[in-house]
């Protein structure tokens, strides 16, 4: 991993810069959580199975209109958190794409140790094989509204359930790869939801090369998610909604967050996959900082050796940043 090799690091600050019973009363909402309670419905959620016996890892499974299969999430909460009383920041982490792709991919990749002594939950959902945290102009496959499964949905039954900050400053959102691109999305198409962005090898720029990135998320969406349905339309393309989701047309909205970047600069000669993905992930993201540079944004990017894959090093690096910038517990 990266942290064998040097890395280019480089930080730009400027003038503009980031299970007892306890379920939802109908009609009502709590607003916070007591240390020993489990989570309820809401929110146009129904838990159809969860775990809670872990002291740290809470895992929930919902049945939801918004999407046509039960989605799963995973809830890492701090060290302490049942006995503390204390409430906490939340980072909402999303993986990246590919069949073997989910929610339980950060767990896979270590992040209890990672996150280990910090006080900070880590709210881990599902987002499809290829739904590039979207609502699809179409699907074959039933409702695969993964935008409004996590903010409308999602993200309010965590603050209803959790002793969390449920405020700007309460929030951070980060993604790896297809997960990263969901983060830069969110994060500017929902300024007041998140105070932190961080996209680790995340596609930053829609159009350049002839949208390339759109027709990846197109080709991917319909082929392992939607039926032959698509992200963003085909042949002709729902230009307002790629204008709306492109991070490099929402500077403005990226203004007083913290926003931290990672891209390799060395993918594997030999693989197709690891070079398309990596050389346009840095294009894109140098595309991006121009950009915030240019309109006096702060943001931080690390451009380090190898390709596309997640960097613990750098990632627990950015889970500190996320931390000192958001509310304290």
């Amino acid at each position: 991993m990266s942290k064998h090799h040097p890395t280019r690091r480089n930080v730009l600050k400027t003038a503009g810069g980031v299970s007892a019973a306890l379920a939802l009363g109908t009609g009502g909402v709590l607003a916070t959580a007591t240390a020993a309670s489990a989570a309820g419905d809401g929110f146009g959620l129904h838990i159809v199975e969860h775990n809670e016996s872990d002291a740290r890892m809470k895992y929930y499974r919902f049945q939801t209109d918004a999407i046509g299969w039960n989605p799963g999430v995973n809830v890492l909460l701090p060290d302490g958190y049942a006995t503390s009383g204390r409430s906490y920041p939340v980072v909402y982490v999303f993986h990246g794409g590919g069949s073997d792709q989910d929610f339980t991919t950060f767990d896979r990749l270590g992040i209890r140790s990672w996150t280990a002594g910090k006080p900070v939950i880590v709210v881990m959902p599902d987002g499809g094989h290829a739904g590039w945290y979207s609502n699809p102009v179409s699907s074959n496959s039933g409702a695969r509204n993964w935008e409004t499964f996590h903010i409308a949905q999602l993200i309010p039954w965590i603050d209803a359930n959790f002793r969390t900050f449920a405020e700007y400053n309460g929030r951070a959102v980060a993604g790896f790869s297809m997960g990263g691109f969901g983060a830069l999305k969110y994060a500017a198409k929902y300024y007041g939801h998140f105070a932190s962005v961080s996209a680790h090898s995340g596609p930053a720029s829609l159009r350049r090369d002839s949208g390339l990135v759109v027709h990846w998320a197109n080709v991917s969406s319909a082929t392992l998610d939607l039926g032959g349905g698509t992200i963003y339309g085909a042949p002709l393309w729902d230009e307002a909604r790629v204008t709306a989701d492109n991070p490099v047309e929402r500077i403005e909205s990226y203004r007083n967050k913290r926003v931290f970047l990672v891209a390799g600069t060395s993918p594997d000669p030999v693989s197709w996959f690891d070079t398309a993905n990596e050389t346009q992930v840095l294009a894109g993201q140098r595309e991006f900082r121009g950009l915030l540079g240019k309109a006096n944004i702060a943001h931080e990017f690390h451009e380090v050796p190898g390709g596309h894959f997640v960097r613990p090093d750098l990632f627990k690096a950015d889970l500190d940043g996320v931390i000192a910038r958001l509310r304290s517990a």
